[in-house]
């Protein structure tokens, strides 16, 4: 898996989470006017791995 930090259309910066098989599984759903907090969102999205699992199937909306 790679992280992809590129420029949109509208000049912002923004991520992609690219798997092997050349797939986006995760992207960062908003535009960043900074470089630096772009690739903190990216920081943030590496440390999930400690996030429990919510199981919401069960949940009234």
């Amino acid at each position: 898996m790679r992280f992809e930090l590129y420029r949109d259309a509208g000049g912002e910066w923004r991520w992609r989470l690219r798997v092997q098989n050349g797939n986006v599984i995760a992207d960062s759903g908003e535009g960043y006017v900074r470089r630096e907090d772009c690739e903190h969102a990216i920081a943030l999205v590496k440390r999930s791995q400690e996030a429990s699992t919510v199981d919401m199937t069960n949940k009234i909306a």
